[in-house]
């Protein structure tokens, strides 16, 4: 068998430490039927990471497999919570960058929701690309100052010139990691002014609480703070900015272009060895970790209580689908109305709205993402109903 390399520095001194076969290859992607559901192409997740860099990648991804489109339903900007992040962060880049009458490039904007924010709250132009975004959605003063491109981001797109670049919850669905930012790098060219600005979902939290449910095939590829910095470094930029945001959910990368690999001067970015660690303890939690939240749901049905999931993204396709327990749960509700009557990638638990819990009246409500804990918490309330809430 042919060794498996880093697709971020290609090194081959890898560890094999999280395995699961059969897992649905799309989890945001819409379908009409139970029976679709069921029958969703799976395919293997086998996490390798680099002891050379920190990277870590499902050595089993296979992009053929996936399909997306404007089916795909990710956004989350029905939430207020975290729509007043987004907010935030378009307001804290304005004040780095002064954005008014300059042109944003997002790359993999989705359904533009940042995008828009970021004009209507900067006065800035914008470019967005993303193969699922609607164009039906976009209702805002600013619309005449956004393009929109119903496309993957590619070489077709390097002529594209921007004074800011951004980039949220997209590189985590890239295989090859290197040759993409190589990309954007190129089709910068010789513009060092242009900022740029990356998010993306934090593997330091994933491993330090075996948190499985934030692992599953659309994101291929996994990164630390000090392996994304490596990652931008390699590619020829100046790393400027390292943290993490949303509960420590997310890290936020800024940088600008550089002449050709930039040597490593944050503190942030010497993170290699505690990266290791984690690892080596997320092996060794994962197992029982599962085992647990397996036995929690059969206490609550042993008991004729009547469990619901809150939240129908990526979190829950992973957790009922690696832990089997899709069959035990009584419904899944999510906020976005455009999900409301479509069925769980792999697992097929049809997905309700909040009023549906009215009649249903759930003793146990488990929320996908600790941080809307308190929105959820309001919305069971204001629904007249006052169940177990738990936050994974």
């Amino acid at each position: 068998m042919t060794a498996v390399s880093c697709r971020a520095c290609g090194g081959t001194d890898r560890h094999v430490f999280y395995s699961v076969r059969g897992v649905p290859v799309h989890s945001c992607l819409m379908v009409d039927s139970r029976e679709k559901a069921l029958a969703f192409p799976r395919g293997d997740l086998e996490l390798g990471f680099c002891r050379t860099c920190g990277f870590i990648q499902n050595d089993r991804y296979d992009a053929a497999l996936q399909n997306y489109s404007p089916d795909y339903e990710e956004t989350q900007a029905f939430s207020t919570r975290f729509m007043r992040f987004v907010e935030e962060i378009c307001d804290d880049q304005n004040r780095k960058y002064h954005l008014a009458g300059k042109t944003a490039l997002e790359i993999g904007c989705g359904k533009g929701e940042f995008l828009v924010a970021l004009c209507e709250r900067t006065g800035c132009a914008g470019i967005g690309i993303d193969p699922g975004y609607r164009p039906e959605r976009t209702v805002s003063e600013a619309a005449d100052r956004i393009r929109f491109i119903q496309d993957f981001y590619g070489p077709a797109y390097a002529h594209l010139q921007a004074d800011y670049v951004c980039c949220r919850h997209t590189l985590e669905h890239i295989g090859p990691v290197f040759d993409f930012m190589t990309l954007v790098r190129h089709s910068i060219g010789d513009r060092p002014e242009t900022a740029v600005f990356f998010e993306l979902p934090a593997v330091e939290r994933v491993l330090a609480e075996q948190a499985f449910w934030d692992i599953y095939y659309e994101h291929c590829t996994y990164f630390s703070l000090g392996s994304l910095a490596r990652l931008f470094r390699r590619s020829g930029f100046d790393v400027h900015e390292l943290w993490t945001a949303y509960d420590d959910q997310y890290l936020m990368l800024e940088a600008f272009p550089a002449d050709g690999p930039t040597p490593a001067r944050l503190a942030a970015e010497d993170d290699l060895a505690a990266i290791s660690a984690l690892v080596a303890e997320f092996e060794a939690k994962i197992g029982p970790r599962r085992r647990a939240l397996v036995d929690d749901v059969e206490s609550w049905k042993a008991q004729g209580k009547r469990v619901v999931l809150w939240g129908s993204g990526s979190k829950a396709v992973s957790y009922l689908t690696t832990l089997d327990l899709a069959e035990r749960i009584d419904a899944v509700v999510d906020i976005n109305p455009h999900k409301w009557g479509k069925y769980l990638a792999g697992a097929g638990n049809e997905i309700v709205s909040p009023a549906a819990l009215r009649e249903l009246r759930p003793d146990v409500v488990v929320a996908m993402n600790p941080i809307y804990r308190e929105e959820i918490g309001r919305d069971l309330a204001e629904l007249g109903l006052s169940p177990k809430l738990v936050a994974l």
